[in-house]
């Protein structure tokens, strides 16, 4: 337990920040997954149509510290890869 009041206090915002953030990267995690069904169902024209959301999502992770800059790039390069090889 914290013994100063400004530690206790960081301490509960802590709590509510890895609660949200937890919610936050599950949401995340579920619409990459379900994009990556997309790919395998080899439906292409949806594939390219949701492709701008799936890249906002990642994009807007990345701005409020959800994810590594780097790490949304790399997503987001994977990504476009595999909707360029569906024909």
């Amino acid at each position: 337990m914290a013994n100063i009041k400004s530690a206790a206090k960081k301490a509960r915002r802590d709590v509510k920040a890895r609660l949200r953030n937890r919610g936050s990267r599950s949401s995340l995690k579920t619409q990459l997954k379900s994009f990556d069904t997309l790919i395998l169902s080899g439906n292409r024209a949806e594939a390219l149509k949701l492709l701008p959301a799936i890249f906002g999502l990642v994009d807007r992770a990345q701005k409020t510290g959800l994810i590594h800059k780097n790490a949304a790039n790399r997503k987001k390069s994977r990504l476009s890869i595999k909707v360029k090889k569906l024909k």
